[in-house]
């Protein structure tokens, strides 16, 4: 009975820890916040590319961490692979964008 108190206390603390951390732990960012600014960033991407026509938001796959965009998928030619990348760079709070799309026929 006199070990209960301090395993409580020790389980309250871990799970206080782990609630301040939560997503930013398993995705390898600092803090909180900066997995909250990636998912607008992600939000953004996507709806710029449902916005334009030229670009088919269905085929490209939108990742970011840490500012930077990570593009993947397919792309239907040149113009429409450099379009996703422009309308990437074009919004707010985005570093770099890694343009991976793929051509296909």
């Amino acid at each position: 009975m006199r070990y209960i108190r301090p395993i409580a206390f020790a389980l309250a603390a871990a799970l206080n820890v782990a609630v301040i951390t939560g997503c930013a732990v398993a995705r390898n960012q600092e803090t909180v916040g900066a997995y909250v600014d990636d998912a607008a960033i992600t939000t953004a991407v996507k709806a710029k590319f449902i916005e334009d026509k030229t670009v088919d938001a269905g085929a490209i796959n939108v990742q970011t961490l840490n500012g930077t965009v990570a593009l993947s998928g397919f792309a239907k030619s040149n113009a429409e692979r450099s379009r996703a990348e422009t309308l990437a760079r074009s919004v707010k709070g985005v570093r770099e964008v890694r343009n991976t799309l793929a051509v296909r026929p």
